[in-house]
């Protein structure tokens, strides 16, 4: 089992991981001082569906992958589930506390047994820009997971994670960086300004607005303005205090 220090040189040996050999090589050795089996690094997508549409590193059996992405479980599986519900890592006997259960997450853990896989832990990865992941570290039927392991695998998890990102996806997307007058107008409208209202709010023309939209709306491919707010929350450029009413005064029409 990890200590402190073990964690913090894991955690800075993933740093300077380059290639993918020397990434599997490092997931080995902490599936050995945990004491399990399996890892899985991944981002929450329907890989069946969209190939080569996110990141995917593990050792699972070739068996569970493919009923994994056959039953297109990438964005509904339970424990995928569970690690939008927080920010730390969590045992998966806990997931029944966590999310409704329904019966066909209860065969995803059933299914998961049949091909050897036992308890497991979760940690959640989530980069703007991205879409959800999570690293995952699994034991063999019969075994379960315990909190040391969890504190352990937290505390190296998100390196292992950029790590698998850098190796597997060496370029990466430049930000779509909005200007402020652009985010301040989209700001407005996913409070639900009009145009009129958003040109006297920012004393600017009506016609200065519809431009800034349009420049942003370019900026992400976004086909309306209601994709164009969902993207930019996305990726970080929006957040949702941003679009909460937080005592604005309201113009009278």
């Amino acid at each position: 089992m990890f200590n402190l220090d073990g964690a913090q040189g894991m955690a800075l040996e993933f740093t300077q991981v380059r290639g993918r050999e020397d990434l599997h090589d490092m997931l080995r050795e902490i599936c050995r001082q945990l004491g399990c089996s399996f890892y899985a690094l991944s981002h929450h997508v329907d890989f069946l569906g969209s190939p080569g549409s996110g990141l995917r590193v593990h050792n699972y059996p070739d068996e569970w992958a493919e009923w994994f992405d056959h039953h297109r479980l990438g964005l509904t599986d339970p424990v995928h589930r569970a690690s939008q519900r927080t920010s730390a890592g969590f045992a998966w006997h806990h997931v029944p506390a966590m999310i409704e259960m329904r019966a066909s997450d209860r065969e995803v853990f059933a299914r998961a047994r049949r091909y050897g896989i036992g308890d497991g832990l979760t940690v959640p990865a989530h980069v703007p820009g991205d879409a959800h992941g999570s690293c995952s570290f699994a034991w063999r039927r019969g075994e379960v997971a315990n909190d040391e392991a969890v504190v352990a695998a937290q505390s190296i998890a998100n390196f292992a994670f950029e790590a698998a990102r850098r190796v597997h996806s060496p370029i990466l997307l430049s930000p779509r960086r909005l200007t402020t007058r652009q985010r301040e107008c989209l700001q407005w409208i996913a409070r639900g300004k009009t145009d009129w209202e958003i040109s006297k709010i920012m004393s600017i023309s009506e016609m200065t607005v519809l431009q800034h939209v349009r420049d942003a709306r370019h900026r992400y491919d976004a086909a309306n303005r209601t994709r164009l707010t969902v993207c930019a929350l996305f990726d970080g450029s929006l957040h949702f205090g941003d679009v909460a009413d937080l005592g604005y005064p309201r113009f009278l029409l």
